[in-house]
């Protein structure tokens, strides 16, 4: 088995409007990154739009169809002061979340060990019913409960890395028993969720907030301290990983100072759990990451991590 990287031009169609940190030279950077001869055994494929159904389980079809009917035929419509769809965000989005189905597919079945989906606009602000913070579908969510319906997942976990604490995750899972959301990131930053009170009504959520200027040292702390030791004891059947890069010390929209090797440390780590609770079984959904060559170094640490299992 190896590891399959999931990925579509369509993601470059989506654009936010002029200087937007979320665009698209941030999947060109990974996919350059990704030409290197030590990711020559990295198996490809595109990412397919999302099914109707898939969407259903997590966003209500008022919300879907809000969505599709604010999509503009030309320019850009601007959804709030951060998130914006130009003509070709419809068909990225659900490429996005259609990458993420794809990817729990390919894990759960055994065609390969694990994957990474390097799609655009990323998915874990968005909440039920609100789209926000650059993201319109929740990606790692529809992943989750596609990885359930049909595949018999009994207990699924998200693990957030991004600087940026994933509102909408914890929203669509906090009542949910059987879901368990993990996240490192910044505190206080947008958007103002994830303080390490806020559980779920289960106990399956778990905050693990870093303050600026925390490195490597304090986030690695924070996973073998709060995280790693719930997720253990969660035994998951898939680990989701929602990875955003943009702690990395050279992000402009964060002021943690991780480095390559930091993701590179958290990936195997997630996978030495994974190898004992599920066979193995991760899918990494691309999130942040806004400084072109720290997310490209990182995004590469990252897949390189994956492949060697």
């Amino acid at each position: 088995m190896t590891t399959i990287l999931i990925t579509h031009p369509a993601s470059l169609d989506h654009r936010a409007g002029y200087g937007h940190p979320e665009r698209p030279e941030r999947v060109q950077a990974i996919e350059r990154a990704l030409e290197d001869e030590r990711f020559s055994l990295l198996a490809r494929e595109p990412a397919p739009l999302v099914s109707r159904e898939a969407l259903l389980r997590v966003h209500p079809e008022r919300y879907v169809a809000a969505i599709e009917q604010a999509a503009p035929q030309e320019g850009l419509r601007r959804i709030d002061a951060d998130t914006a769809m130009s003509p070709g965000t419809l068909e990225a989005a659900r490429r996005a979340a259609g990458g993420a189905v794809l990817a729990v597919d390919e894990v759960m079945t055994g065609r390969c060990a694990n994957a990474f989906v390097a799609m655009r606009p990323p998915g874990h602000h968005a909440e039920t019913e609100t789209p926000m913070g650059f993201c319109f579908f929740n990606n790692a969510a529809i992943a989750a409960r596609h990885a359930r319906a049909a595949h018999g997942a009994e207990r699924v976990a998200v693990v957030d890395f991004d600087v940026h604490h994933g509102n909408g995750t914890q929203d669509i899972f906090w009542a949910d028993k059987d879901a368990m959301y993990c996240s490192t990131h910044e505190m206080p930053l947008f958007p103002g969720t994830g303080a390490v009170n806020e559980r779920g009504e289960h106990n399956q959520i778990v905050n693990a907030p870093l303050r600026a200027g925390d490195g490597g040292e304090r986030f690695r702390e924070a996973f073998e301290v709060a995280i790693l030791p719930r997720l253990e004891d969660f035994r998951p059947d898939l680990i989701i990983v929602s990875a955003g890069f943009d702690a990395h010390r050279l992000d402009p929209l964060g002021h943690l100072n991780l480095v390559e090797a930091d993701f590179a440390w958290a990936t195997r780590r997630l996978m030495e759990i994974a190898r004992r609770s599920c066979r193995g079984r991760v899918v990494s959904l691309l999130e942040g990451g806004y400084d072109l060559d720290g997310l490209a170094r990182s995004a590469a640490a990252h897949v390189a991590a994956l492949m060697e299992e």
